[in-house]
């Protein structure tokens, strides 16, 4: 997921590049049948119409499409272990899963405030995890001093000298909800139009388990043929994770 903001909260572009992996360690090397969403469009000039749109896709060699235009369906003999079955990429709109909403003040020529409220737009039964929020500070910072305001036990904010920059660590953000830090940021000289610019930007970095943010959904996967005795485990897992997230100041 690669989205940029502007330093009041919108969204400037934001692109999807997603793939299907695969881990397969079936005996006898059998057919499979991977089936996606029946109405997906593929390429924005079409003029198919679908819930679900992507720009372009790739397949794997090995992926066989007589099938796919017709039925969306898609049929292979899976190499042993781990492969990328196809790549895809999204552009336009759809919904961010974390709003950022910055905020700075000049309170004296040399002290600086600033605010970072992020806000879980993901529907309240998933969550972030594993999220860092990095903002880089101006060269002159002589100290910076960071509070989280009260409620927020899953995380922890530090400004770090030696890389000069603000960390901010949140374990569980749950959808529906939002936090907030503020820092304090001294300087060891009078605030200018050039250090106002070293501030920045946010860079957020996160995953949400069991989301998938395009929509495109595995219908079906199933072995070709029925093969007596034969009773393979299989299951499908959904992750959205950020590349670059990055909301300007």
């Amino acid at each position: 997921l690669n989205v940029l903001f502007s330093n009041n909260g919108y969204v400037l572009n934001s692109t999807i590049d997603g793939c299907i992996q695969m881990k397969s360690y079936l005996s006898g090397n059998p057919e499979l049948r991977l089936a996606l969403n029946e109405d997906l469009v593929i390429g924005r000039n079409s003029d198919r119409y679908g819930s679900v749109v992507l720009d372009d896709c790739n397949f794997n060699d090995c992926v066989n499409l007589t099938e796919f235009d017709s039925a969306r369906l898609l049929s292979f003999q899976p190499p042993d272990g781990e492969f990328v079955v196809l790549n895809y990429r999204m552009t336009g709109e759809f919904r961010t899963p974390f709003r950022i909403f910055p905020a700075i003040e000049e309170i004296e020529p040399t002290k600086l405030e600033m605010s970072v409220l992020i806000r879980a737009e993901v529907p309240e039964n998933h969550y972030g995890a594993n999220i860092t929020v990095e903002i880089p500070m101006p060269h002159c910072t002589s100290t910076a001093s960071c509070s989280l305001l009260s409620g927020n036990m899953s995380g922890h904010a530090e400004y770090v000298a030696q890389d000069r920059k603000i960390l901010w660590t949140i374990k569980k953000l749950p959808g529906a909800t939002e936090q907030t830090m503020k820092v304090k940021i001294n300087l060891d000289k009078p605030c200018t139009s050039q250090i106002r610019r070293e501030l920045g930007p946010i860079n957020m970095n996160f995953e949400i388990p069991m989301y998938n943010l395009s929509n495109l959904q595995v219908r079906y996967l199933r072995i070709a043929e029925n093969i007596p005795g034969y009773t393979p485990y299989r299951w499908v897992r959904y992750v959205t994770q950020s590349s670059s997230y990055v909301c300007r100041l």
